[in-house]
């Protein structure tokens, strides 16, 4: 479709919804992708005819490594903030045209690492269609892990605008559980990040500011060494989660948390290893799995390491 077409279908669907429950919360489509050559144009006419009818604006976006490329793959969450910064400022745009004090949330609702190029699982043919065929099943590496990680950290740092967002898939399908048909079941590399991100990243996201030498890639240009973002909790704990995507030295974390109050404990997680193409299998289930990290508190400030290639969580109690 069009835009223009879309938008009109969308505005007449969104009336009729709203005469049925006018408490619907509704997500005009968006693009799959800063890529493509629609983007920001589509979401320009799409708000201007939907502006007053709908609360968000989706977004999809899928990474892989591609040609060998790891530098630029474990970057992947710099194209993933630009995506969203230029939605945001589309949709602001947008509002500012029509004078209006209203924010377009952004529904963030398919996001993953897919090898898309990778060959996959012959597709059942003819009268032969069994129950739940095997399709579209990635097994995921270390380095998948650590860019999922920094997904979510860049999903966090944007929490004002990115108000629901959408892991795609779960089981199998380009998920982090994967199972055999009647048989097991196990974590792959990626289940790690996502569940400790899910169970302990705080209600409240803190402005973050990371300040650290920048490198080269070749599909994302200037890319930060690490990535991270702190969040909050009414129980008086920071989480912090962060990335480092240098792939052969550590670095140091140090975080300023004296406005904070005094720290009582400091705890860290870390998910890293010497082989970036480690996975894990049913047979070996825990061959990339989280282990404990190095942090400390020094005065008003956390100070983590950060080993090459990793993910890390540092949890602080705060006095």
């Amino acid at each position: 479709m069009t835009p223009e077409g879309y938008a009109r279908s969308a505005l007449d669907m969104a009336r009729v919804m709203r005469m049925v429950d006018k408490d619907l919360e509704l997500v005009a489509c968006g693009s799959s992708g800063r890529f493509m050559p629609t983007f920001g144009e589509w979401e320009r006419i799409v708000l201007e005819h939907t502006w007053d009818v709908v609360d968000f604006i989706s977004a999809h976006a899928y990474y892989e490594e591609e040609n060998g490329d790891l530098a630029s793959f474990l970057a992947s969450a710099t194209d993933m903030d630009r995506f969203i910064d230029g939605v945001v400022a589309t949709a602001d745009a947008v509002g500012a045209r029509k004078h209006s004090d209203k924010k377009i949330a952004i529904s963030f609702d398919e996001w993953n690492v897919w090898y898309l190029n990778r060959p996959t699982n012959p597709m059942p043919t003819g009268d032969d269609w069994p129950v739940a065929p095997r399709l579209l099943e990635d097994v995921y590496t270390l380095a998948d892990a650590v860019v999922v990680g920094d997904l979510l950290i860049t999903l966090l740092r944007h929490a004002d605008r990115v108000q629901a967002a959408s892991l795609a898939q779960v089981v199998n399908v380009i998920g982090p559980i994967m199972t055999e048909p009647g048989g097991r079941a196990w974590r792959q590399t990626t289940f790690h990040p996502f569940a400790l991100t899910a169970r302990h990243a705080g209600s409240v996201v803190l402005r973050t500011e990371v300040d650290y030498p920048t490198y080269t890639t070749a599909k994302h240009g200037e890319a930060a060494l690490v990535s991270a973002v702190a969040t909050w909790d009414e129980g008086r704990e920071v989480t912090i989660f962060a990335v480092n995507r240098d792939t052969s030295s550590p670095q140091e974390l140090r975080v300023d948390l004296a406005s904070l109050g005094a720290i009582a404990s400091v705890e860290a997680t870390t998910l890293t290893g010497d082989d970036p193409y480690a996975v894990n299998t049913a047979d070996a289930p825990d061959t990339v799995a989280p282990r404990p990290g190095t942090a400390r508190a020094d005065g008003g400030a956390v100070v983590a390491e950060l080993p090459a290639l990793s993910w890390t969580m540092v949890r602080v109690t705060l006095a």
